[in-house]
């Protein structure tokens, strides 16, 4: 598409096709195709251009100005055979721009397996491009698209022409819409992007005197150049529009000889006609500003843009309306929402779901509808393509959408239609599911012992560091989460004693996701006199009875010891042994003496230097319990002395 409406980005100037090139030489017919082009007069340089090449004439910059004249006019065909001779035979020349719209018109041919790899040739060229980094993450992108499919009922409008018809617009209970039929102008006010007549706004179903016929909506509005796409408030008191840079009935060029874009306002005075029609303030005559939208409040407008700050070739802005008529500074919605390529049309619901058209997100070709959720101060969320059949492989455009009835419009140039550009309407049969939340789960563990930690703190936390939610691990170290994917998160994991640990957590769809946590101990907490066993939560190094070799559940332990004197060279311990009550106290103590010198002999033998370990037998005299000699304790209390401690020595 982008015929008519190109409107969409940029620009257009007046003029005449040019005839009559056949005998002049191939360098003055490219120097005449190359100002017809810097003027958007693509159809007359598209002649041209074609009538070099013929000659056998061709050049990187001649395929490349041709290749995006087919381009912008959604020859998109063409588009591709131009710009793949141009890759081909002039590669060392070819910027990555050129093999983006390359990918982008063989996906309008339904080549998504050439366009995949031409997309690869971009990313390549350009990592840093936001639209490399989106498509290297959502590779798979046809199946998301497929995902969200299927959730619309789509039928053309009952008053498409055979022209161009685009750009609905609720207004009482019809629609205002851009439409090139019925103009009376004559063939010098054709606009050369497409040699097509200038746009004016109809309105229809409007009001009982329209009488379900499409009327024009008055002289007051349209000109004899470009008006497009427009907003009405609710009350439909206040009119904004978009229309060629229009003052004192003269049109207004810039220093390149453009008519560039601006949006107006209109008011309805006592006799129902649009008056006061006024240029925004924040427009200008050196870039385009167009396709205005309301907030549900109607205290914010949003539009699109190429004005100083633009991330790519036309983005979408916002700007408070104040109580008073007046404008704040416009704001760009930031590079989540736009890309270096197009973003226009926007559109906000009631339920402050913004959808727009693109051809820098992953898309079936051309411009596809996209939507995503904001609020007042935040525009980060997960950006969704809203599927077939409202999207195709051409240009889909001027998404509107009621979300009390679920019905809605929109407008493409896909071949089926009855005109250039075509409404069409459609019903929401299944909401597109944009408040994402993922579940999150996992266990906290020590990390050396592998011990579960319960009642550790499990926080998310947004990427500007506010706390949204948290929870507490259970008798088992687990803890569940509900997270929003549609914004970046960390997951943080705390306990007192530990370092605690975090993990990312970027946009997502939402399918579930395990994050298991291994604390380390906060070793700055740990120091002489400590016991290292209770440090790492360890179990008790137990010995059978009269017995002073390690028995293999206790290896596991003192492996834990181990590790954590590998993991920190400076430390240094003293092992203590304990024996229980029964048996002579000079036994008890040898047998103590011998179950440390036992441990710290398997340490060695795993690799502990030996400066590092001490080892003291107390036989019976420190019991943790009440088991002395000539009280009856079961085998178990018994056992509970037998055991070795890890005291930390510096």
């Amino acid at each position: 598409m982008i015929k008519k409406i190109q409107i969409v980005i940029v620009l257009f100037l007046l003029g005449a096709t040019t005839h009559g090139y056949g005998q002049e030489k191939p360098d003055r017919l490219v120097t005449k195709a190359n100002e017809k082009y810097e003027e958007y007069s693509f159809r007359p340089a598209i002649d041209i251009y074609e009538k070099v090449l013929q000659r056998g004439y061709a050049s990187a910059d001649l395929l490349k100005k041709l290749g995006n004249a087919y381009y912008f006019n959604a020859d998109y065909s063409k588009a591709a055979s131009t710009y793949e001779k141009l890759v081909n035979d002039y590669k060392e020349e070819t910027s990555p721009e050129y093999y983006f719209r390359y990918a982008q018109t063989l996906k309008t041919l339904q080549q998504y397996d050439k366009s995949n790899e031409v997309m690869s040739q971009f990313l390549e060229a350009t990592g840093e491009d936001v639209r490399a980094s989106t498509f290297n993450q959502e590779r798979n992108y046809l199946n998301e698209i497929k995902k969200n499919s299927g959730r619309f009922n789509v039928a053309p409008f009952r008053y498409n022409s055979p022209y161009s018809d685009f750009a609905p617009t609720f207004y009482k209970e019809g629609l205002i819409f851009s439409s090139d039929r019925d103009t009376g102008n004559f063939a010098r006010y054709r606009h050369t992007w497409n040699s097509k007549d200038f746009l004016d706004l109809y309105k229809v179903n409007a009001d009982s005197i329209s009488n379900n016929l499409v009327v024009k909506l008055g002289d007051h509005v349209n000109t004899r150049l470009h008006e497009s796409t427009s907003a009405t408030t609710k009350d439909a008191s206040v009119l904004y529009f978009t229309r060629n840079n229009y003052k004192e009935g003269k049109y207004v060029k810039d220093g390149k000889g453009i008519v560039r874009l601006k949006v107006y306002r209109a008011t309805k005075n006592d006799e129902g006609l649009w008056s006061n029609i006024e240029s925004l303030p924040f427009n200008s005559d050196d870039y385009s500003v167009a396709h205005p939208a309301l907030s549900p409040d109607e205290k914010t407008l949003y539009f699109a843009s190429d004005m100083p700050g633009t991330l790519g070739e036309s983005d979408i802005f916002k700007v408070s309306i104040n109580g008073d008529g007046t404008f704040g500074i416009p704001i760009n919605l930031g590079s989540t929402i736009n890309t270096e390529a197009r973003e226009t049309f926007p559109f906000v619901t009631s339920e402050e779901v913004l959808y727009f058209s693109s051809d820098g997100h992953p898309g079936l070709g051309g411009l596809d509808i996209f939507a995503t959720k904001i609020s007042e101060n935040k525009w980060d969320g997960i950006v969704m393509n809203v599927g077939e059949p409202v999207n195709g492989r051409m240009d889909d455009f001027t998404f509107i959408f009621n979300e009390d009835t679920r019905e809605g419009y929109f407008a493409s140039n896909r071949s089926e239609g009855l005109g250039a550009d075509d409404i069409y309407s459609f019903v929401e049969t299944k909401p597109l599911v944009l408040d994402c939340r993922q579940p999150i789960n996992g266990i906290v563990r020590d990390k050396i012992s592998n011990e579960v930690l319960v009642g550790a703190t499990v926080k998310v936390i947004d990427e500007n560091n506010t706390e949204i939610l948290s929870a507490i691990t259970d008798q088992d170290g687990k803890y569940e989460l509900l997270v929003d994917c549609n914004q970046g998160n960390f997951i943080r994991a705390s306990t007192e004693g530990y370092i605690p640990a975090e993990e990312y957590l970027g946009k997502s769809d939402g399918n579930p996701k395990t994050i298991d946590f291994y604390l380390e101990r906060n070793t700055v907490s740990a120091g002489f006199g400590d016991d290292l066993a209770k440090l790492l939560q360890l179990s008790t190094i137990y010995f059978d009875f009269d017995k002073y070799n390690i028995r293999k559940d206790s290896e596991i332990e003192v492996e834990k010891v181990i590790a954590a004197m590998e993991k920190y060279p400076s430390l240094k311990i003293k092992v203590n042994s304990h024996t229980d009550s029964r048996g002579k106290d000079s036994y008890n103590l040898w047998l103590s003496q011998k179950r440390a010198e036992s441990t710290i002999n398997y340490m060695i033998k795993k690799g502990i230097a030996k400066e590092r370990l001490q080892s003291e037998g107390y036989g019976e005299t420190k019991l943790l319990n009440n088991c002395d000699d000539g009280v009856k304790c079961t085998e178990e209390q018994h056992q509970f002395n037998r055991r070795s401690e890890f005291i930390i020595t510096e």
